[in-house]
């Protein structure tokens, strides 16, 4: 399916003199969904940063054939839901649906459906401060799905969501990678990672 989109060999990270990853192994391909699990601990966050080009690592890193760097020109192909954003005062949901897409241009979705998928469309005229963390969760989702991107790193998506949608989530990324998009995801949850392809990350000390 063409060229690999991550290449992960033999990655260390160490934080303070102690050990967070020890020799990683990692490719993933186009149209690869990949559930990075593990205990605490394990360095699951840690491996997303490296790929985000936001921790260094020893042994090798690459992203879309060359080192991952936190630059405009990289995230304009990558994108990360980590920990909450800091949101753009005075605007709506909407707006910031509409923000993402005027920014980064098209995605896959419009702002209208975006809205409908992510269960955004009753407080779409709201600050994202009112809403409840599962809301909040699903406009990071949406933020995401809403640009165009060819990798997407996502440090437990799961965060925030009910069962029932975090089984639409697991079929929009399935559908994302079916289009020629990249996973990359920690997570905690077996059942919402059924189906992705794992790799276990064990404690580096």
């Amino acid at each position: 399916m063409g060229e690999s989109v991550v290449v992960v060999r033999g990655a260390g990270v160490e934080l303070g003199g102690v050990p967070v990853l020890r020799g990683v192994d990692l490719t993933v391909a186009p149209g690869d969904v990949v559930a990075v699990v593990g205990a605490n601990g394990a360095g699951k966050t840690t491996l997303l940063r490296c790929l985000a080009g936001l921790q260094r690592a020893a042994g090798s890193v690459g992203v879309l054939g060359r080192p991952p760097v936190d630059s405009p020109e990289f995230w304009r192909d990558v994108v990360l839901v980590g920990d909450e954003p800091a949101w753009y005062p005075g605007l709506t949901v909407r707006e910031h649906l509409e923000l993402m897409r005027a920014v980064h241009g098209p995605g896959r979705l419009e702002v209208r459906a975006g809205l409908e998928l992510f269960e955004l469309a009753g407080c779409a005229d709201r600050a994202p401060s009112s809403l409840s963390t599962g809301q909040r969760q699903r406009l990071s989702l949406a933020m995401a799905l809403l640009r165009p991107s060819r990798l997407l790193l996502l440090d437990e998506p799961e965060r925030g969501l009910d069962a029932a949608f975090r089984e639409r989530f697991a079929r929009l990324l399935a559908e994302y990678a079916a289009d020629g998009g990249a996973v990359v995801m920690a997570t905690h949850d077996p059942r919402f990672a059924e189906g992705a392809r794992h790799v276990t990350l064990a404690a580096a000390a």
